[in-house]
């Protein structure tokens, strides 16, 4: 999770500007180790006490520079998600991480966002092995020298011109990452030759191309030891120091032979394998339960075909624990520390099961899995004998399911025990290995082919809530118990299942009660509060899941779509402290299923709303508005979901992308200067950052323009968003002040229009968090004092609650974590004929979160400043 207080925020930013990295620096797991036991030895024998004591401090202020790090990672995942996959990745020894093989075009197109991704993985304690490609560099020198390039059987013929161009080729892409890498802080070694041994392939055939038959790990590992990632090149030599060229994939997989990494990395630019025939990317491959079935799909062909083929013979040699994923480096963080990942996984597995009778069941297996994980199990509640017995007795039947080392185990019973005829899961319980290597989505999707329809129960504290939310359709929480469903599209069968799950709730308490046991704080009242109004608790045949929170009108439902970014996170804390307003749905690609952290006013999960569905529930009236936090160019098809039914014409939609900034069927949410425009109205474009304060700043002095103003604009890095980049790269911001967009930034035409008066703006980017400074010349066209400027200003904003005027210069660190803009300076050239004036604002607040409350405040007919802190 993004840091909860500005306070937080900003101790991250300050620990993360210490050090001479974009992230925290990595001083522990056994590599590191080995290099702090080697410096402490060393300094002991010839150091003074102080300089011991430096370099202890150093040390300390790394560590916590890798759990400041760490903390940024809970951006993608859950704490517990990125936690358990650094336990995992820290359980070897430092060169059995990953194996990372970067095409050549990555080097060329995506070089920064490759070096910010290894970087992390470094500051927090991992050392990948790199060997990167040079194909497209290569071929493009091979043309530029009049050699055609030639293959035979997909490899490159290399003669001794090629061999040539290939050395200097491989040793400048090979410096140019290690200088990327250096330039963040991160220590890298070039290796561009000595790793790999090799003989000819068939140098007559193929020239001087290689066959590796020995790879060098000392080298690696000396790289290692001395604190350096190690960076390789797929060029070998034979034992009499002959160079050859390796194909980078296969050189890639010997070094995986040999190392036995956890993971084998593929970058490349589309981010995975895609379906031919759907066009969708392939989450994950269980090769031993998929592999000969895949292999006859038809656009399984040609590379592809190849690709499966040698990543199979290369798994089948390695540890079941080792996997491959193919990503495209801007997602390497997410799927390396998240369930759901990014790209394509392949991995072995196991092959599946599923049984209808427990005489084809391991029950020596089945037992010692449920008595390690299944918690009714360990708790003594049932033992394994009884659950057996009642499978046997069952008089629907049931269907095991799970892998053959019994690291999963599911058990659906045909029909749940109320009589609803929905069938009923009654265990799934899995290995913290199993889930690691999602063997849990390999099982559900196969039970999922049998049983579309579902219903299973699970307790508030399964650590694995956020597992479920994700799988479910729907789901009803009461006394401690979530009850969960999926392929129900019946509302009345949907009421039956959650009729009986309450019955059942009820017959527990008076059970608890009749033996004498109180009712405890477990047995709360359930998250709908529509029940309370009815014996159903789907009155007016509304669709309930725990997701909702409120049923009084009095206080506004908003649905939140875009909620991962930093402006989202803010939302949802203005929210939880509203009055007025509570959290309907929360929508989220990368979150879906995880619990949404900093909101207390009932449990919501994070879900992942499509058009057609946000088009179902604004039919059905299930919110008052809709605020969309997306980036530009993506809110289209929701809008249109909208106002495609009758009931979204009247309902509120806040857009706070530049996407409908210019439509004039918008309202433009600048409160300070289209109040009267905004109560009622049902489509709000909220105002960029950088726009609200350069309209602050000017419009007060409009009429009194004598030419362009020109705006010197400074954002905090968290303008850049969440998704790594050199402009929220910490390293790179250090010492530095980067411009960008130097002319036709978006919010300088927004200005523009808004205004009607034509701006120069440009802006810049900046190594603190989070607000703006705007500088701002404006030419006058009559003579003027600086005191008759600021009583224009002082007048102008003289009953705004969000817009204070200072007589001196506003500064961005005493105005960020505010919720109100400052605007001062009033500098007047000695010729009167031109002023500056400088503003400050949030750009996560008025810039951007606050001022869509204030518009929503003001649509809705609430107080225009309730929930929004003034002081």
């Amino acid at each position: 999770m993004i840091p909860s207080s500005v306070a937080a925020r900003q101790l991250a930013r300050t620990a993360l500007l210490r050090s001479s990295s974009a992230y925290p620096s990595k001083t522990s797991l056994t590599a590191a180790r080995c290099l702090i036991n080697a410096k402490q030895s060393s300094w002991r024998e010839g150091t003074s006490s102080s300089q011991q004591r430096l370099y202890s401090g150093s040390a300390s202020a790394a560590q916590s520079e890798k759990e400041t790090i760490t903390k940024l990672l809970y951006n993608i995942g859950s704490r517990k998600e990125v936690e358990q996959y650094l336990r995992h990745f820290s359980s070897v020894e430092s060169q059995k991480f990953a194996v990372i093989k970067v095409g050549g075009a990555v080097l060329t197109d995506e070089l920064d966002t490759l070096a910010s991704a290894i970087t992390f993985l470094n500051r927090v304690g991992l050392y990948p092995i790199v060997l990167h490609g040079a194909g497209p560099q290569l071929n493009n020198l091979l043309e530029k020298a009049g050699v055609v390039p030639d293959y035979h059987d997909g490899i490159r013929i290399t003669d001794e011109k090629t061999l040539e161009i290939a050395r200097k080729v491989f040793m400048a892409e090979n410096l140019k990452l290690v200088e990327a890498l250096e330039k963040m802080g991160t220590r890298a070694r070039p290796l561009p030759g000595g790793v790999f041994t090799a003989q000819y392939l068939d140098k007559e055939k193929y020239g001087f191309v290689g066959k590796i038959t020995g790879v060098n790990k000392e080298v690696i590992e000396a790289s290692i030891r001395a604190g350096a990632l190690p960076i390789l090149t797929s060029l070998a030599e034979t034992p009499a120091g002959q160079i050859l060229n390796v194909n980078a994939d296969v050189a890639a997989g010997e070094l995986a032979r040999v190392l036995e990494p956890l993971k084998i990395v593929y970058l490349n630019e589309k981010n995975g394998l895609y379906n031919g025939d759907t066009g969708k990317k392939i989450d994950i491959i269980n090769l031993d339960e998929e592999y000969e079935e895949l292999l006859k799909q038809p656009w399984v062909k040609y590379g592809t075909k190849l690709k499966i083929k040698e990543i199979k013979e290369l798994l089948d040699h390695l540890p079941r624990s080792s996997s491959v994923a193919i990503i495209s480096a801007g997602h390497l963080h997410k799927e390396l520390f998240t369930d759901s990942g990014s790209g394509t996984l392949i991995r072995r597995g196991f092959k599946l099961f599923h049984h209808n009778s427990l005489d084809h069941l391991d029950k020596d297996r089945l037992r010692k899995i449920m008595e390690k994980e299944d918690e009714d199990v360990k708790s003594g509640q049932i033992s394994v004998s009884s659950y057996l017995h009642q499978l046997e007795n069952s008089k629907d039947g049931f269907k095991a399911y799970g892998d053959e080392p019994y690291e999963v185990l599911a058990v659906v019973k045909n029909n749940d025990e109320s009589g609803s005829g929905v069938p009923k899961l009654d265990k799934f319980i899995a290995t913290k290995t199993a889930a690691l290597n999602n063997v849990t989505d390999n099982v559900w999707a196969l039970l999922s082919k049998d049983y579309p329809a579902l219903t299973w129960v699970v307790d508030e504290t399964d650590a694995n809530k956020g597992w479920h939310f994700d799988k479910a359709e729907g789901s009803f929480s009461k006394n401690g118990k979530t009850l969960f469903w999926k392929g129900l599209n019946d509302v009345a069968m949907i009421e039956k299942v959650v009729s009986n799950f309450l019955n059942a709730q009820t017959k527990e308490a008076v059970d608890s009660a009749t033996s004498g046991g109180a009712f405890t704080s477990g047995q709360r009242r359930s998250f709908s509060t529509v029940r309370s109004q009815s014996t159903s608790p789907f009155a007016g045949g509304r669709r309930m899941f725990s997701t909702s929170a409120a049923a009084q009108r009095d206080v506004k439902k908003i649905g939140l779509i875009g909620a991962r970014g930093y402006t989202g996170q803010e939302l949802i804390r203005l929210i939880n402290s509203h009055p007025s307003l509570e959290i309907e749905y929360v929508s989220s690609r990368e979150l879906e299923g995880k619990p949404l952290e900093g909101y207390s006013k009932s449990p919501i999960t994070y879900v992942n709303l499509s058009a057609e569905q946000v088009k179902e529930k604004t039919q059905s009236g299930e919110v008052d508005a809709w605020i969309l936090a997306l980036p530009n160019g993506v809110c289209k098809p929701f809008v249109e979901a909208v106002e495609s039914v009758e009931e979204g014409k009247k309902m509120v939609l806040c857009d706070l992308s530049a996407d409908y900034r210019f439509t004039d069927s918008w309202t433009y949410g600048l409160p300070e200067f289209n109040r009267a425009n905004i109560p009622g109205a049902m489509r709000i474009s909220n105002p960029g950052c950088y726009a609200t304060g350069s309209q602050l700043a000017i419009r007060p002095l409009l009429k009194h323009l004598g030419g362009t103003p020109s705006i010197f604009g400074v954002s905090g890095y968290s303008g850049a968003g969440t998704k790594p980049s050199p402009n929220n790269d910490v390293n790179h911001l250090k010492d530095n002040l980067i411009p960008y967009s130097l002319t036709n930034h978006i919010h300088e035409r927004e200005v523009s229009h808004q205004l009607g008066q034509e701006v120069n703006f440009m802006p810049h980017v900046a190594p603190f968090f989070q607000g703006i400074t705007l500088t701002v010349n404006l030419p006058l066209n009559k003579t003027m004092t600086s005191g008759d400027v600021r009583e224009i200003y002082e007048a102008a904003y003289e009953n705004e609650k969000l817009v204070h005027v200072i007589k001196g210069v506003p500064l961005v660190k005493e105005n960020a974590g505010k919720h109100f803009a400052r605007v001062g300076g009033f500098g007047v050239h000695t010729s009167g004929k031109r002023v500056v004036v400088v503003a400050t604002i949030d750009n996560l607040l008025k810039g951007a979160a606050t001022q869509a409350v204030q518009n929503l405040n003001l649509s809705l007919g609430l107080g225009e400043y309730t929930g929004i802190p003034l002081d």
